[in-house]
């Protein structure tokens, strides 16, 4: 009692106590001091209780007032408590009988002495009782022995009946776990030896998998390493399964909660996320695992998720490690910011027991419970081996399996809603109850191991087993009927794949457009806004596969309708030809290996021994065709063109030189014969021209016509599918400038230009100005206007964080974000992925542009200037305008450079010759400045702009031939061009609809002549298009899978590798052929100069594909570089490391290595024999300095001044090189010219127009003649620009060699437009 504060009852018994022993301070203190005496219990014992004072006996009374007061109240409390109080009430009864028994007292000495006389009888009577006691006790002892065995008897009794009750229990309430205990134990006891196996297996696929595909993570784990293991006999659980060793089915139904997809790949994202000793660094693309992430780590992650572009980054960053919480870095480039290092590489130290990290220059406490992701949109990022052993890259892209589960899900919600609700309810209750039974059975074996003494005895034990067993039998039989109903429902869900697996497709279509053109990036949020549009508005059919088909097709026309939006119109055939492809391989209808040979043509190093029996056929035609009857099955009819072109070749001839042979019916009846797919391959063997035509038929055969119609641009349209936090991404192409037509469209929506309507250029040091233009029009519900955002790339991160806060701060209805670029790879992802992208090209076509160009002139424009001639000129600058936007159809026959010539020149230029003509007819003036007219439009606006000598005199060519006063000779009138078809005209003076109804009339397809050029630029136009067609497609096709026949894809590169290597040659020894040669000659320096960086090119080779051998084997890792000579070797394509090294071409890697072979064979005759008779221009890293060694030689020689001396050229009759037999004395003859855009007239020595078909001819010997500048006098010639290869030269006149005279009897006028030009080489 002493040591606590006692209850009061207690406190008042100690005071009682205290009064008694008549200690003075009466209280609990006093109590305390008392009961510390360690001779307490003697006081009491001893106390003198006669020498109580009525006082003392009236203060205690005072507190037995309380009815509580009592020993049996006190006794509930404190039973020592109680004691003392029985001692006070003795005390105090005592006192109170002591009063009455003293006089008594006095009587009772007189009845002892009465009372002696009596015992002396009484010892007498109790020896009797005595003795009769002692035998009583005997008995009674052996009644209590008897009476004890048999108590003990039936306790022992009732024991045995309650255990054998309670095993009863226990066997019927766990017999059943028993065969499953049983063989649990059975298997936990295997798994101790499989533990090894599994352990290496786990541990590798959390080690190495993670930034691989689906597919190479299976075929790695489950194949490779699964099977060596297997052969070595290593222990391991059969069969394996990864899902079953690093989680659960619990924790992965949590997951799908939380929103991670169920798919494989993503349980395997999943594992890799949570149970890698690495920081994860997701590659999302499709951003499944960024949201997944932030659903799971909910308001931990608030404020905790930054970009390495934010200022604030790292101190949040602290916090989140000081604290222990979860912290995400979202849209990482290829850059990963070093400051965090430390904490990729846990680089934690102990400082006085605590864990600490350095971070910047600051230490900061570490939490073992800080979690950090970082996650890339890039879809293909290349990170190096420091950033691998610094994090776990974990690849999340999306798989066509794992989305096509995901759309059958959006289907089924549209569709049956009842049936997804029933099926999410369904997989919520499954995960709900598998977690339930999970944690009873735990809690079974729990209660059952954790278990003391006799189990039998322990009935609340037995009670909770049979409680939990009971929820875990209920529990079963849910979950079983639940996977009952979960069949049943996947079997109606299943039904409604067809939808969802095109839909996969679909996206993956879209998805791959970024390896053409980076602006090419879409979303899987965008895709599903477009696929969920096609269900809303597909048709309705009652029959399930009516309806099926029609959400089909709307869904395929609608992705083509919105991808076609943001494609430049050259990629739009290459989009209709790889979604059909992609259709039919899902549908099983594709064979590949026919489309590999389509795309890729004949890849072999080696020329084939048959040779071609017909001048006329193509030479990479009939090395094609030699592959192509290797292809398909042995009876396809394939295999038997070669013998019949041998055979017969009159039939062939004449369909090859059919202009449209694709309609024609194929020659010894193969039409028939013959698939569609097969068709366009025999096309490719000898028309390639015809190709992209033949793909156009092949998509309507198997789509339908409207996949080769592109959607026409309507802005209204465009606005439609815009939203506040969706802008719009103008793509700009030359000549097209989309700012007019949404000023338009923003008048008619009453959002007035400068008003409601905010628009800029971006340019340096307008970055702040434009987020104030959108800070406010988000707010106030106004358009904004961004141009040219490719000009400030840095502030475009910065407007991606602020569409992000926009997005955040819930803009208003109204507002609307357009933004102009031109492609750029700076454009961030974040705002692609987020926009609708719009590709804005002038309109197609003489008489499309010239509608644009008169749709915004008024009539009230063309009154303004009173001059007759004015209405007929502004005709002829919208032809004008039109021919030079047109000419880029063509390429680099028509200009070098593709020149941005927009709808600014054009109004620019009318109003200067509107300014003009006024003045002119002010000053009653009847002449008109043509030459200020020409010099202005030609050489300070539309010439403005144009970098390259010969394309402005082109330019120049095209105003002397439109502007004169010949437009207005009534004798002679003017045509810009007349044939038996057409006639283009300048109509006469009138309004305007008198020149619209003229420009109404046109054609809606030109030919080439129109332009100046010749019928065979066509042919050129649709051969470049069909190569830029392959070559994009090649770009799409996945890098996964072999190369046909059997062969891998790594296989095919090794074995081309190796062909490669074998054909290298040795370096030339430098050294012993400078000792050769001491002193120089100016073409031998050249020879010297050029050896040095052939030596250099071999290294390259030897040394990158000896690398890349190691690289395949695995000796060394795969880096981006190797990356790409891989697969350029794949494809076919020349490695870009080594055209870096080589002079320019356009050759694909066959023809290249022929060329390559053939340039050895000139530089090691050179070094051996001599100086060439004939050089070969085309074998030579820079010819111009071949060139420049002559005209030097010259002038050594004979004393010229360098700077005054120049090269004139003939054209000699030797067709063949070996005919020549001496070298020049000065100057040189070269061979390997060809002629484009002109053909040359080998009897009369000059130049003639070409051949139907025939786009290059190969130029006779050419005589190069370094001659003094003052005596070169020529005449009747065209000076004719060399180029190294048909990609002619660049903005900055890189690919020019030097200017060839060539004899001609035409006005040169003719050959500039023909866009007449020789190239060194050709591919």
């Amino acid at each position: 009692l002493a040591p606590f504060q006692p209850p009061p009852q207690v406190q008042k018994v100690c005071e009682c106590v205290v009064i008694l022993r008549n200690i003075k301070d009466v209280s609990w203190k006093g109590a305390k001091g008392m009961m510390a005496d360690p001779r307490f219990l003697s006081t009491l014992i001893d106390f003198d209780k006669d020498a109580l004072t009525d006082r003392q006996v009236r203060q205690v009374k005072e507190y037995m007032k309380d009815p509580k007061f009592t020993p049996e109240d006190v006794m509930n409390i404190s039973s020592a408590g109680a004691g003392l109080l029985k001692w006070v009430f003795a005390m105090v009864n005592y006192n109170a009988v002591a009063k009455e028994i003293n006089p008594k007292r006095k009587a009772v000495a007189q009845a002892e002495a009465s009372l002696r006389t009596a015992e002396k009888d009484l010892a007498k009577v109790k020896a009797e009782v005595a003795s009769l006691s002692a035998e009583l006790a005997t008995m009674q002892e052996q009644f209590d022995k008897a009476n004890a065995e048999q108590q003990d008897l039936k306790e022992k009794a009732d024991t045995m009946d309650r255990r054998l009750a309670a095993a009863s229990r226990l066997i019927a309430g766990l017999g059943s776990e028993r065969e499953r205990w049983t063989n649990e134990s059975k298997v936990l006891d295997s798994r101790k030896e499989q533990l090894v196996g599994d352990c290496l297996l786990t541990s590798s696929f959390l080690s190495y998998t993670g930034p691989f595909t689906f597919d190479f993570r299976r075929g790695m784990t489950y194949e490779m390493w699964l099977d060596d293991l297997k052969d070595r006999k290593v222990p391991l659980s059969l069969p394996f399964k990864l899902e079953t060793l690093l989680t659960s089915e619990v924790e992965m139904g949590t997951w799908a909660s939380e929103g991670l997809p169920s798919d494989e790949l993503s349980v395997q994202n999943g594992i890799l996320t949570t149970r890698a000793n690495r920081f994860p660094l997701c590659i999302d693309p499709q951003m499944q695992a960024v949201n997944w992430i932030k659903k799971r780590e909910g308001k931990n992650l608030e404020g905790k998720v930054k970009t390495f572009n934010d200022g604030d980054f790292l101190k949040h960053l602290e916090m989140a490690i000081t604290y222990g919480n979860p912290f995400l870095f979202e849209n990482v480039d290829e850059y990963i910011d070093p400051t965090i290092d430390p904490v990729l590489e846990k680089n934690i130290t102990d400082v006085q027991g605590r864990k600490v990290i350095t971070l910047g220059d600051k230490q900061i406490e570490w939490d073992d419970s800080f979690r950090l992701f970082l996650t890339s949109k890039l879809p293909n990022p290349h990170y190096g081996p420091e950033v691998s052993g610094k994090t776990m890259v974990i690849n999340y892209s999306v798989t066509q399996q794992g989305l096509q589960e995901q759309l059958l899900n959006v289907v089924v919600r549209h569709e049956r809603l009842d049936l997804e609700e029933q099926r999410e309810r369904l997989v919520a209750e499954m995960s709900e109850n598998k977690r339930i039974l999970k944690e009873l059975e735990d809690t079974l074996l729990s209660e059952l191991s954790n278990a003391t003494g006799n189990i039998l005895d322990n009935s609340e034990l037995i009670e909770t087993l049979e409680n939990t067993k009971t929820k875990a039998v209920e529990i079963s039989e849910k979950l079983d009927q639940a996977k009952e109903t979960a069949a049943e429902i996947e079997v109606v869900r299943s039904r409604y794949t067809p939808a969802a697996k095109r839909g996969s497709i679909l996206f993956f279509v879209m998805s791959c457009l970024s390896a053409i053109n980076s602006m090419y990036e879409y979303s899987l949020s965008a895709f599903l806004v477009v696929f969920q549009n096609s269900l809303d508005t597909s048709k309705k059919d009652s029959a399930l596969e009516g309806r099926l088909r029609n959400i089909i097709d709307a869904n395929t026309y609608d992705v083509y309708n919105y991808t076609c939006l943001g494609l430049f119109e050259k990629h739009k055939l290459m989009l209709s030809f790889q979604m059909t492809a992609k259709v039919l391989e899902g549908d099983g209808d594709m064979n590949q290996e026919y489309l590999t040979f389509f795309l890729k043509g004949n890849l072999s190093l080696e020329k084939n021994d048959r040779k071609k029996p017909y001048e006329w056929w193509p030479d990479q035609g009939w090395e094609d065709l030699m592959q192509l009857i290797h292809l398909g099955e042995d009876s396809s009819m394939l295999r038997l063109i070669a013998d019949m072109v041998e055979k017969d070749g009159k039939p062939w001839k004449e369909w090859y030189d059919e202009e449209r042979p694709e309609e024609m019916p194929l020659p010894c009846g193969l039409t028939d014969e013959l698939t569609v797919l097969e068709q366009m391959l025999l096309i490719r063997c000898l028309r390639v021209d015809r190709v992209t035509v033949a793909i156009t038929r092949y998509v309507i055969a198997k789509m339908g016509e409207k996949y080769v119609t592109p959607p026409t641009l309507d802005y209204q349209v465009i606005y439609k599918q815009s939203t506040p936090i969706t802008p719009v991404v103008f793509i700009l192409s030359p000549g097209a400038d989309p700012a007019f037509d949404v000023f338009k469209l923003g008048e008619e929506m009453g959002f007035k230009p400068g008003a409601k309507l905010k628009y800029m250029a971006l340019g340096q040091g307008m970055g702040p100005k434009a987020q104030e233009f959108l800070e406010t029009g988000s707010t106030r519900g106004l358009w904004i206007m961004l141009q040219n955002c490719h000009l400030l790339p840095s502030w475009l991160k910065t407007l991606e964080k602020l569409l992000e806060k926009i997005e955040a701060s819930n803009p208003h209805k109204d507002f609307r974000l357009w933004l102009t670029t031109e492609p750029t790879d700076r454009f961030p992802l974040g705002i692609l992925q987020r926009s609708l992208k719009v590709v804005t090209e002038p309109p197609n076509g003489l008489k499309l542009n010239m509608r644009s160009s008169y749709s915004k002139i008024t009539e009230e424009l063309l009154a303004e200037c009173p001059h007759e001639a004015f209405r007929p000129l502004v005709y002829v600058l919208a032809f004008f305008h039109a021919v030079v936007q047109e000419r880029r159809k063509y390429g680099k026959l028509g200009w070098n450079v593709p020149y941005d010539f927009n709808e600014t020149d054009f109004r620019i230029s009318l109003a200067l010759i509107s300014t003009y003509l006024t003045k002119a007819f002010d000053n009653q003036d009847d002449m008109i400045p043509w030459g200020t007219l020409r010099y202005l439009i030609g050489e300070a606006m539309y010439g403005g702009r144009v970098s390259d000598n010969f394309d402005r005199r082109i330019l120049t060519t095209y105003l002397d031939e439109y502007l004169g006063d010949f437009l207005f000779d009534t004798f002679q009138p003017f045509h810009f061009f007349a044939n038996k078809e057409v006639d283009y005209i300048v109509p006469e003076y009138g309004p305007k609809e008198s020149y619209t109804n003229v420009i109404a009339e046109l054609p809606i397809l030109q030919t080439p002549e129109v332009f100046g050029l010749h019928p065979n630029a066509d042919v050129s136009y649709y051969t470049l298009a069909t190569k830029a067609v392959w070559r994009d497609l090649v770009a799409l096709q996945p890098r996964a899978g072999g190369s046909g026949g059997g062969m891998s894809r790594e296989e095919r590169i090794g074995s081309v590798a190796r062909d490669i290597q074998s054909k290298i040659p040795d370096l030339f020894d430098i050294p012993v052929l400078r000792k050769e040669i001491p002193v120089p000659a100016p073409t031998q320096v050249v020879l010297f100069q050029e050896i040095e960086r052939w030596n250099h090119v071999l290294r390259k080779m030897k040394d990158s594909l000896r690398d890349l051998q190691r690289a395949l084997s695995g000796e060394i890792g795969m880096s981006a570089e190797l990356d790409l000579l891989a697969n350029s070797l794949f494809n076919g394509q020349l490695p870009a490391m080594w055209a870096r090294l080589n002079p320019a071409t356009d050759k694909m890697l066959g023809s290249w290595m022929l060329w390559f072979q053939r340039r050895y064979r000139q530089y090691r005759d050179w070094a051996e024999i001599g100086e060439p008779r004939v050089m070969w221009l085309s074998g030579l890293h820079i010819p111009e300095t071949y060139i420049a060694a002559l005209v030097q030689a010259a002038c050594r020689e004979k004393g010229w001044p360098l700077d005054k001396s120049t090269l004139y050229t003939a054209v000699t009759r030797y067709q063949d090189p070996e005919r020549v037999t001496e070298k020049l004395k000065f100057g040189c003859y070269i061979q390997g010219l060809y002629l484009e855009g002109a053909a040359w007239d080998a009897k009369a020595c000059m130049l003639k127009r070409q051949d139907p078909k025939v786009l290059v001819q190969e130029l006779p010997v050419l005589q190069i003649i370094p001659v003094e500048a003052s005596k070169l006098k020529l005449s009747n010639i065209f000076k004719t620009p060399v180029y190294v290869t048909q990609a002619r030269a660049n903005a900055g006149g890189v690919g020019l060699v030097f200017t060839a005279d060539l004899a001609t009897n035409e006005h040169p006028s003719h050959w500039i437009l023909q866009g007449t030009a020789l190239c060194l080489n050709i591919d």
